[in-house]
């Protein structure tokens, strides 16, 4: 049993070493960078700049009625214009001010959920509030932390989000009511499972894991059945998978293998994002850009299914 012991404490050693590194890696780079928000055309390859900002943004999401891309900022969360007309706007999340890169729309446009550190706590504890969508009054749902939210079900009623708990090592994907309760754990394998995102059919949930040793992209059933592997590059780690409105593609983002650790997902680095049917098959490179960790962590899909906003990074010379 101690040696049990031992080696569930040095795995969770470990996964707090590779959080505390993505905090400072963000830390550093909101002090020197320029952050491009971009949108993709995926049938031309067409890169469009909506706006560049001298500090650091993060994980668009697009509205679904086209008008607005949400993005997080400094611990806050605003919206801007989809054409980039005028200024970012600030979305009220009240007493919810430490706002990390795991925000998302429910499907029918009207509600926020945020992961957000409490007020009182510091560190990478993150726990998942509601909130209309234009602002408003946080509704707490998720009532352990660390959890970082990046699915919501098409019926509104259930999100998926990424935890670490007591019971493992690793961290596994969860979901709960979005009225909160009791918490489902829908993987259990070693390592690191994350990013779980609903299908709009409401049947899967496509996440990312390293249990294979690279980080790749998997499907499963809402219930946690049939997890199967869907990317098989054994020359990059794949991260955040989002599937388009009209369930047909998947995109998702890829570091090269030795830029990092399989189970880190880095700022400041070359990555690439690439396109592949829903179900399954051959990928195609969408885009090659320097970002990483805040370029595509959730859902980022227009509504015409077409279009997908991404956040690139130019650091200074100074």
């Amino acid at each position: 049993m101690k040696r049990i012991n031992e080696k569930k404490e040095r795995a969770w050693n470990k996964l707090l070493f590779v959080c505390m590194l993505s905090i400072a890696a963000e830390a550093q780079a909101q002090q020197s960078v320029t952050s491009i928000l971009e949108v993709l055309d995926t049938q031309t390859g067409m890169r469009t700049t909506v706006k560049e900002f001298n500090y650091l943004i993060e994980a668009p999401n697009w509205s679904r009625d086209g008008q607005w891309i949400y993005f997080n900022s400094g611990g806050l969360i605003y919206r801007i214009d989809a054409e980039g007309k005028g200024n970012a706007r600030l979305v009220d999340t009240q007493h919810v001010c430490k706002c990390n890169n795991d925000h998302v729309l429910s499907f029918d446009g009207q509600w926020l959920a945020v992961s957000s550190s409490s007020n009182a706590s510091s560190g990478w504890s993150s726990y998942i509030y509601v909130l209309p969508a234009e602002g408003g009054t946080p509704r707490l749902v998720t009532p352990y932390g660390p959890s970082y939210l990046h699915g919501w079900s098409p019926d509104g009623q259930t999100l998926a989000y990424c935890a670490f708990r007591d019971v493992a090592p690793g961290a596994d994907i969860y979901t709960i009511s979005v009225n909160g309760g009791e918490e489902m754990r829908l993987t259990d394998a070693p390592g690191l499972d994350d990013g779980p995102e609903y299908s709009p059919d409401g049947k899967h949930i496509w996440f990312n894991s390293v249990r294979t040793g690279l980080m790749q992209v998997w499907r499963m059933n809402t219930d946690g059945s049939e997890q199967t592997q869907m990317t098989f590059d054994t020359t990059r780690n794949a991260w955040f998978p989002h599937v388009s409105p009209d369930g047909k593609q998947v995109i998702y983002i890829t570091y090269h293998k030795g830029d990092l650790e399989p189970d880190q997902h880095l700022a400041n680095k070359n990555v690439e994002l690439w396109l592949m049917s829903a179900e399954g098959g051959e990928p195609q490179l969408a885009a090659k850009l320097f970002g990483g960790q805040g370029t595509i962590n959730t859902n980022s899909w227009a509504p015409d299914s077409r279009h997908v906003a991404f956040v690139s990074y130019r650091l200074s010379n100074d």
